[in-house]
């Protein structure tokens, strides 16, 4: 008989090789159809998920931990199992006694494993008779590739922060429809409400009645920059999965949603009719399509490294190794020609990425004006921003470790552009 607790655990040690051993996103191991959480209960598949999430935010110190009692690395799902083993109890507090006896179970009904139970026993009891094993080594640091670069712009103290909120299971943040009140939600700064504890989101009051979307605090600060206003026509442009064409939709502005993903527009497709908002939603790609018609404004959320996410999606840096970003940086910058030739004279365009990287923010913004030099950064006036975060150049630059002491934000950047009047 299988012990309690091994169903989500044993998913959770799957999806972990999917992620570290594979290379795979875990988005797309989660949603594949031979996921292994498809079979499981909504309470499982989310404590799977929890799991996943928490041990890739702390690989680095379970290795660490591990590394003393292993002579020779054990097969790659044992030693992921082992991994989570310690996490769960190192981080979430899990019993030693129930997460031990899991641990052995799951290893002993692998593929091919069940010859190392007495090896996974023994290591994990050593490591749960340790106190506190994490309490003195650093956050997870992030991959080379990426924290060279935000060293050298920001100096390791900044990066060594930035990695501590990476570190934390980040807030639930909600972009509130109109003026809502939600029990244990706190109002932040720039007008979403966050919350810090897990919550099952569809049982939150508002929910049903599309009171409100899930969307981080960095990103709902794009559609507060273009600043929509009833009646005008607004284009989204790479809209998916759709927050920011909410809040568009929201101010009264006719809306337009392009992305090249039907598949992601799903949901889009899901908060329109759970909020009652409305909006025309194009599948096509962005490069090749002709509107037939100008905007008064268009907001570009670009293709990017997604960087700036880590803190939400810890699988990131081990399926990414940078390799992308010089075609991405190149995708960036024929969008957003594209986007300004969808303007009115005189139209407003906000381009952002929720990237680290100055590649694909800062500099990017440098070389859209030395290709466009008719035009004009506007500096952002949102409420709730620090001064501190605008570029010289005018731009928006959000960092993990923003607001650190309420559980930081996604990293941003976002600008601005007036076009020429007629």
């Amino acid at each position: 008989m299988a012990v309690d607790g091994t169903t989500a655990r044993n998913a959770a040690v799957t999806l972990l090789g999917a992620v570290l051993d594979e290379g795979a996103q875990l988005s797309q191991a989660l949603d594949a159809p031979d996921s292994p959480i498809a079979p499981l209960s909504p309470s499982d598949r989310a404590r799977a998920q929890r799991l996943v999430l928490t041990t890739l935010r702390h690989i680095e110190q379970a290795d660490r931990v591990l590394a003393p009692y292993l002579r020779k690395s054990p097969p790659d799902f044992v030693r992921n199992a082992l991994r989570l083993a310690v996490v769960e109890m190192a981080v979430d507090g899990g019993a030693a006694h129930g997460v031990v006896n899991a641990m052995v179970d799951i290893v002993r009904h692998g593929n091919r494993t069940g010859h190392m139970t007495g090896l996974v026993n023994a290591v994990l009891r050593k490591v749960a008779a340790t106190p506190d094993p994490f309490v003195k080594l650093p956050p997870q640091r992030m991959p080379q590739w990426l924290r060279q670069p935000l060293v050298h712009r920001w100096g390791r103290d900044v990066v060594a922060a930035i990695e501590a909120v990476q570190a934390q299971a980040p807030p639930l943040d909600l972009t509130p429809k109109t003026s809502v009140e939600i029990e244990g939600a706190v109002a932040l700064p720039t007008g979403s409400l966050r919350i810090g504890q897990s919550v099952q989101v569809s049982a939150l009051p508002g929910f049903a009645t599309g009171d409100w979307w899930v969307q981080d605090a960095g990103a709902a600060m794009a559609a507060r920059l273009l600043d929509a206003q009833k009646g005008e026509v607004v284009l989204d442009l790479c809209a998916a999965p759709g927050g920011k064409t909410l809040q568009l939709a929201a101010t009264g502005a006719k809306v337009t949603a392009v992305d090249i993903s039907s598949p992601r527009l799903a949901r889009l497709h899901e908060n329109l009719a759970r909020t009652g908002l409305t909006a025309s939603i194009i599948a096509t790609d962005a490069l090749h399509w002709e509107p037939g018609y100008l905007f008064d404004a268009v907001l570009l959320d670009a293709p990017c490294s997604a960087t700036g996410t880590l803190r939400r999606h810890p699988d990131l840096p081990f399926s990414k190794d940078g390799s992308d970003v010089p075609q991405l940086v190149a995708l960036q910058a024929a969008l957003i020609d594209r986007a300004l030739g969808f303007l009115k004279p005189g139209g407003r365009l906000v381009f952002c990425t929720c990237s680290l990287l100055a590649e694909e923010g800062e500099d990017q913004l440098t070389a859209t004006l030395a290709r466009h030099p008719a035009l004009t950064v506007e500096p952002p006036t949102l409420q709730g921003i620090d001064p501190a975060w605008i570029t010289p150049d005018g731009g928006l630059r959000l960092r993990p470790d923003y607001w650190a002491d309420i559980g930081g934000i996604d990293g941003f950047f976002m600008a601005r552009l007036r076009t020429p009047a007629a």
